[in-house]
């Protein structure tokens, strides 16, 4: 008898550290690649059905913070699911081991917080964390747009600011809209920039001029445009590339004028099944030459969400010469951030949704032993 008590608490012991938001990090092969770390997944020992939307970001201080929705009694979006919190993990060590989950947004039945997406403002030291809220109860379908944010490298965070009416208009509250989950971007002169989408009037730019104390809308739409993710190319135009609908390929926008108008192509190139994608600008110095490169990561098919994929272009999108194949099978949302050190780590969507994982890999195995930075990467 005490012996089988004893064998079922060894069992349950090992399906909670596989499970929900248990499970540690592994160490890099010896190829650079450090495997997959299953950061998130529900399990018998959870009540969380379902995690989704991964975003993640390298704080100030060089810790990792994942980011996703726990929906609770399904997998249903925010207009469908009356139990949706945000909840965190924390790497101190480059994604080896990683904290217990955290909740930091959580609200009463009824009332959901759903996408997170990351901003990092190294200028002021403060992680922004922005996600989409509506109350089902009370005004379903109406869409709320709020961000906390964390001095302290997302140890703790403040309490949520609505910010709704600063980036839509009064004549939108019954559109269909949402804040792009994953990440926006700090420029060189320190803007902070992300997009919404609002199906009705097009993709959208915003931002903060001071360090989110208030954010705008740029009232320019992009068309087409769905969930999207903006960067600063070398030159200081802005990059926004885009999923589309029925295309089999992404979407760019590009402005050399902050906004103000844009110019707008298909990329065939970048195959693509109509999946959240990620975007990321690399850029370090080496040896006196200032060297820039853009990272995207996404699902590489034209119909279904599967075999994710990294490429590099050293000519800020014109071409994407680099690519490897991170996961062939089921994969879907990509969140792409540069370590300390200047590895690359990579928070998707796994295996239908079952699962959240982490990877990090090297310059060095992207690009095959041919690019290989020595220093830390600046942005």
């Amino acid at each position: 008898m005490i012996k089988g008590m004893k064998n079922l608490i060894f069992i349950f012991l090992v399906l909670f550290f596989l499970t929900g938001c248990a499970q540690q990090g592994k160490r890099y092969g010896d190829g650079g690649f450090s495997g997959f770390t299953t950061l998130f997944q529900p399990g018998v020992d959870s009540l969380v059905e379902c995690y989704r939307i991964p975003a993640i970001c390298t704080a100030p201080n060089g810790d990792l913070i994942a980011a996703i929705d726990e929906r609770v009694p399904s997998c249903e979006d925010l207009r469908s699911n009356p139990d949706i919190n945000i909840v965190i993990r924390r790497s101190s060590d480059n994604g080896v081991s990683w904290s217990n989950c955290e909740t930091i947004v959580d609200y009463p039945l009824g009332q959901s917080a759903s996408d997170p997406s990351l901003i990092v403002d190294h200028q002021a030291g403060i992680v922004f964390l922005l996600y989409n809220f509506m109350d089902l109860t009370r005004e379903k379908d109406v869409y709320y747009f709020r961000v906390i944010q964390s001095t302290n490298h997302g140890k703790s965070w403040s309490d949520p600011v609505d910010i709704t009416a600063q980036i839509t208009k009064p004549e939108w509250k019954y559109d269909f809209k949402f804040i792009t989950s994953g990440r926006g971007i700090q420029t060189q002169n320190g803007k902070l920039l992300h997009t919404l989408v609002n199906l009705n009037n097009g993709l959208h730019v915003f931002g903060s001029d001071d360090h989110g104390e208030q954010w705008y809308l740029l009232d320019t739409p992009l068309t087409p445009g769905d969930e999207s993710k903006i960067v600063e190319l070398a030159n200081g135009a802005w990059m926004v590339n885009s999923r589309t609908h029925g295309t089999g390929f992404r979407y760019v926008h590009i402005s050399s004028d902050e906004g103000k108008s844009w110019i707008s192509f298909p990329d065939s190139v970048l195959v693509d099944p109509g999946c959240n994608a990620s975007l990321l600008r690399y850029s370090y110095s080496e040896d006196g030459t200032q060297r820039n490169r853009l990272l995207f990561a996404n699902a590489k098919s034209k119909s279904e969400r599967i075999n994710l994929t990294i490429r590099m272009s050293y000519d800020d999108g014109k071409s994407w010469p680099v690519e490897k194949t991170i996961y062939p099978g089921r994969a879907a949302y990509a969140s792409l951030t540069l370590l300390s050190g200047g590895d690359i780590g990579l928070f998707f969507e796994k295996d239908d949704y079952r699962s959240c994982a982490f990877v990090r890999f090297s310059m060095d195995w992207l690009t095959d032993r041919k690019e290989t930075p020595s220093i830390q990467p600046l942005k």
